[in-house]
C-alpha cells in the first residue's frame, strides 16, 4: 500500500498537479455505495487535482478494511478510483486437530464463512490455536494456513495443524517439607507425577498442564493454610524438560512456617444491619483451634447469604486476619460491607420458545418490587430446574444502580414430549402394534398428558393420564388416569380396569402433600382348575380394590432428570377397603440423596444414594397381586423385574406369591461420557431384602455399569448388570432399559 501511495504521489506531482477534476468514477466498488465513497473524501468536480488529497482518500478507503488494493488513474481530469476488494471466505476447515469440532471453530478460530479475508485475523487465529494446544500440554505445535481461491473468487481457508508432543512429568521434588509428604499434594495440584498405567481412570497420566503451572503453587499454599500455616511460602515450580524424550522434572521450594491458632473471632460491619451474634452463630471456626482457610471461606459465604437475604445484594465479606507472629496466633475478623438494600426492578424471561412465561414466573420467589434475597434466588433457580422442561437455566443479576437490579432468567428448552410407534411379532402373542404419546409440558402449559395404545393377538393395553402440577397457577395440583388391560394366557385370562384421581398441595417450597383415590377391578377368567391346586385357585381369585392414598414429600433438588444437589424424601400410606374386596394398608417410604463431586474430582461426577422401604398389613384381604416383588431397575438390577419374591410349590410348579415388606438401596456414581451428545456413564451397586415376616428371608444384590442418554425422544437408561448372591432358581437379567425416567 505504501508503494502505491509513493508512486501515485510522485506521478501526480510531475504530471497532473494543475489538472482540474472533470469527473470522479469508481471501479470495482461493491461494499460501499458511490454516495458514501464521495462523502468520505475531500474531492469534488471542479477542484484542482491535489496529490495529497488523493493520497488521503486512498488511506481512508483502506481503513474501511474491505480492500486488498487501490489505485487511481487520471485521463484529462477524468479521475477513476480502482478497487480490488478482499475475497470473501467461503469455507473454513481444520485438519489434524479438532477436525469436525464446530465449537472449536466458533470459540477459538473465530473465522466464519461470509467474512472478508484478513491476514491479521488469520494470524491471530493461528496464535489462538497454538495457545489452545499449549493449554493441552502439547509443545512445539505448528499451524500452517492453506489458502485456495475458488472459481467464484471466494477463499477456502484450511488450518493444517501438526500437534506437538505432550510433556510427561516423571518426577516432582518438594524441598523444605516437614509437616507433609509429597503425596499429600496429589489431590491438590493439577500437575502430578506419572504413575504406572497412567492411562487408566483414577491414575495420574503425568501430562504437563502448562496453564496450571502458575496456579499450582497457590493450591499448595492453600493446602497449608487449611492446617493453619499462614506464613507458608511456595515458589514457582522449576521445570526441566528433556526434548529428546519429551519428559520433564519439576521442583518446588517450600518454606512451611508455623501453625497459627485462632485467638478470637469477630465481625466488623461497616454499617450495622444485623446483630453480630446472629452472624457469629453460623461461623464454624473455633477459638484455640488451628486456622482453616477452607472453613473460613465457607463461613464467609454463610455470612454473605444471611446479609444478602436482608436485601443487600451487593454485600462483600472481606477477610481481616490479624496475625501475632510472636505467639503464632490469629484474630479472625469478618469485615462485612453491606452496601445498599436492593429491590428487583424487572424480571425478564428469555429462551422459552415453547413454554409460557407464566409457567416459569410462578416458580420464581422474586418478582418486580421485591427485596433481593440470595436464598430466594437460588431456590428459584432450583425450582425451574425441577420442572424438567429445560436443559439448563441461569438467573443473571443485572445491576441498574446501587438500589435496583433486573433479573434475567435464561432457559434452554429440552424435549418434553415423545411419540413412540412400535411393532413386533412373537410366537405366543402374535403381531404386536403399539402407539404411545406423552408430553410433560403439552403446548408449553406445564400440563402432563399421556396416551398409550397397545394391541396384539393375546393382549391389549389402553391408558390415558393427565396431571397439572399447578392448578390455575395455584399451589394445588390435580391428576386423573384411567386404564384397561387384558391378557390371555394358556390356563387363564386376566383383565384389569382402573381409575385414579387425586389432588395435591404445596405447603412450602420443598414440602408437598397429596390425597388420592384409586379404584380397580381385576378379573380372572378361563381358569383351568386342573392346572392349579387349591392355592392356585386362591392365586387367581378376582377382586376389586377401592383405596385412598395420602402422602407427604420433600424435594429440594436442583434438576428434575439429573440433580447434582439436594434430596428427595416421601412417605405414602394407602388404605384399601373403602368398598371393594381388598382390605389392607400399604406404607411406601422413599429417600434419595444427590451430591455433585466436581469440587473434589475436577469433573462433573455425581454420587447418588437411593433407598426404598415398603410394608403391607393385611387388615382383611391382601391379594397376592397387591403384595411386593423385587428385581430390576428401581430395586435390584441383575435380576428380572418383579422376579424376587417368596414362593410356594403349587401343583409341582414354583409360584411367586409376593411379600409383606421389602427394603432396597442403590449407590451410583455418574460420569460424563460424551458431553456433547449428553451421554453419561454410571456405575452402580444394588442390594435388597424381601420377606413376609422378616427382611432377612431373601437377600440379593447386583452391580454393573450403564449409560444415561438425553436422547431426542427423552432420557434413556441402558443398564448392564450382574447379580450378587444368586441362588438356584433365580431369574437373572443382564440388560434393562427405561425411557422418560429421572436418573
Amino acid at each position: 500500500m505504501k508503494i502505491v501511495f509513493l508512486a501515485f504521489a510522485f506521478f501526480m506531482g510531475l504530471s497532473v498537479y494543475a489538472d482540474k477534476i472533470k469527473e470522479i468514477n469508481y471501479d470495482g466498488l461493491y461494499h460501499i455505495s458511490r454516495d458514501v465513497a464521495m462523502r468520505m473524501v475531500d474531492l469534488d468536480v471542479g477542484d484542482e487535482l491535489d496529490a495529497k488529497k488523493v493520497d488521503d482518500a486512498i488511506k481512508k478507503y483502506f481503513q474501511q478494511g474491505y480492500f486488498q488494493d487501490i489505485y487511481v488513474t487520471n485521463m484529462d481530469g477524468n479521475v477513476t478510483f480502482h478497487f480490488k476488494e478482499k475475497p470473501i471466505i467461503s469455507k473454513v476447515e481444520l485438519k489434524g486437530y479438532k477436525d469436525d469440532d464446530k465449537d472449536f471453530l466458533n470459540d477459538v478460530v473465530m473465522i466464519k464463512r461470509g467474512v472478508l479475508y484478513d491476514e491479521k485475523k488469520i494470524e491471530a487465529a493461528k496464535n489462538r490455536i497454538i495457545e489452545s494446544l499449549n493449554h493441552d500440554g502439547k509443545i512445539d505445535s505448528v499451524v500452517e494456513v492453506e489458502k485456495t481461491i475458488q472459481e467464484n473468487g471466494s477463499m477456502h481457508i484450511k488450518f493444517v495443524i501438526n500437534e506437538g508432543e505432550k510433556i510427561i512429568i516423571q518426577k516432582i521434588k518438594y524441598s523444605g517439607l516437614k509437616r507433609f509428604k509429597s503425596s499429600d499434594f496429589d489431590d491438590t495440584v493439577a500437575n502430578k507425577e506419572h504413575q504406572f498405567m497412567g492411562w487408566f481412570w483414577g491414575r495420574n497420566s503425568g501430562e504437563l498442564k502448562i496453564q496450571d503451572l502458575q496456579y499450582d503453587p497457590f493450591r499448595i499454599r492453600d493446602y497449608y493454610m487449611q492446617y493453619g500455616y499462614l506464613d507458608a511460602k511456595v515458589d514457582a515450580p522449576f521445570v526441566r524438560v528433556n526434548f529428546d524424550h519429551y519428559t520433564g522434572e519439576m521442583s518446588y521450594q517450600i518454606a512451611e512456617g508455623d501453625v497459627y491458632r485462632i485467638s478470637g473471632i469477630d465481625v466488623d460491619q461497616t454499617k450495622q444491619v444485623i446483630d453480630d451474634a446472629k452472624l457469629l452463630a453460623v461461623v464454624k471456626l473455633k477459638k484455640n483451634e488451628p486456622f482453616n482457610i477452607k472453613t473460613f471461606r465457607e463461613d464467609s459465604d454463610r455470612i454473605k447469604t444471611i446479609v444478602a437475604d436482608l436485601g443487600y445484594a451487593f454485600v462483600n465479606v472481606v477477610p481481616d486476619l490479624q496475625k501475632d507472629k510472636k505467639n503464632h496466633t490469629v484474630n479472625v475478623v469478618f469485615k462485612v460491607i453491606p452496601g445498599e438494600k436492593v429491590r428487583i426492578r424487572n424480571v425478564i424471561i428469555s429462551g422459552n420458545t415453547r413454554t409460557l412465561d407464566r409457567i416459569i414466573r410462578r416458580e420464581l420467589y422474586l418478582g418486580p418490587g421485591d427485596m433481593y434475597s440470595l436464598t430466594d434466588l437460588k431456590d428459584s433457580r432450583n425450582a425451574i430446574g425441577r420442572l424438567g422442561y429445560f436443559e439448563s437455566n441461569t438467573i443473571e443479576e443485572k445491576r441498574i444502580d446501587e438500589r435496583t437490579m433486573d433479573l434475567i432468567v435464561k432457559v434452554k428448552e429440552t424435549p418434553t414430549g415423545n411419540i413412540q410407534l412400535g411393532g413386533g411379532y412373537g410366537s405366543y402373542g402374535g403381531l404386536l402394534l403399539s402407539v404411545a404419546v406423552s408430553d410433560r409440558n403439552i403446548w408449553g402449559s406445564g400440563i402432563n398428558v399421556g396416551v398409550k395404545l397397545e394391541k396384539s393377538q393375546m393382549t391389549h393395553n389402553y391408558s390415558f393420564s393427565i396431571s397439572n402440577p399447578r392448578l390455575n397457577d395455584s399451589d394445588y395440583s390435580g391428576n386423573f388416569s384411567i386404564y384397561q388391560s387384558a391378557t390371555d394366557y394358556t390356563d387363564y385370562s386376566v383383565e384389569s380396569n382402573g381409575v385414579s384421581v387425586g389432588v395435591g398441595h404445596r405447603f412450602t417450597r420443598h414440602v408437598s402433600g397429596y390425597l388420592g383415590y384409586n379404584y380397580s377391578q381385576n378379573t380372572y377368567s378361563n381358569v383351568d382348575l386342573n392346572a392349579t391346586s387349591t392355592y392356585g385357585s386362591y392365586y387367581f381369585e378376582s377382586y376389586s380394590k377401592s383405596s385412598a392414598v395420602v402422602s407427604m414429600s420433600f424435594d429440594n433438588t436442583d434438576d428434575y432428570y439429573l440433580p447434582r444437589e439436594g434430596m428427595i424424601a416421601s412417605q405414602s400410606i394407602e388404605k384399601s377397603g373403602i368398598g371393594g374386596d381388598a382390605d389392607f394398608y400399604k406404607f411406601l417410604t422413599k429417600f434419595s440423596k444427590y451430591n455433585g463431586l466436581k469440587d473434589y474430582v475436577g469433573f462433573d461426577a455425581i454420587f447418588r444414594y437411593k433407598a426404598r422401604f415398603n410394608y403391607a398389613v393385611d387388615s382383611g384381604y391382601l391379594p397376592i397381586a397387591e403384595k411386593f416383588y423385587m428385581g430390576g431397575i428401581g430395586s435390584v438390577r441383575g435380576y428380572q423385574s418383579y422376579s424376587l419374591s417368596p414362593t410356594v410349590l403349587d401343583n409341582g410348579e414354583v409360584r411367586r406369591v409376593g411379600a409383606n415388606e421389602t427394603f432396597s438401596n442403590n449407590a451410583e456414581i455418574s460420569f460424563p461420557l460424551v458431553p456433547k451428545a449428553k451421554m453419561r456413564l454410571v456405575t452402580f451397586l444394588d442390594w435388597g431384602f424381601i420377606g413376609d415376616n422378616s427382611l432377612s428371608e431373601i437377600s440379593r444384590g447386583g452391580y454393573g455399569v450403564g449409560m444415561e442418554w438425553f436422547s431426542p425422544v427423552g432420557p434413556i437408561q441402558l443398564m448392564f448388570a450382574n447379580p450378587l448372591n444368586q441362588q438356584s432358581g433365580d431369574k437373572v437379567s443382564h440388560f434393562e432399559f427405561t425411557m422418560g425416567q429421572r436418573f
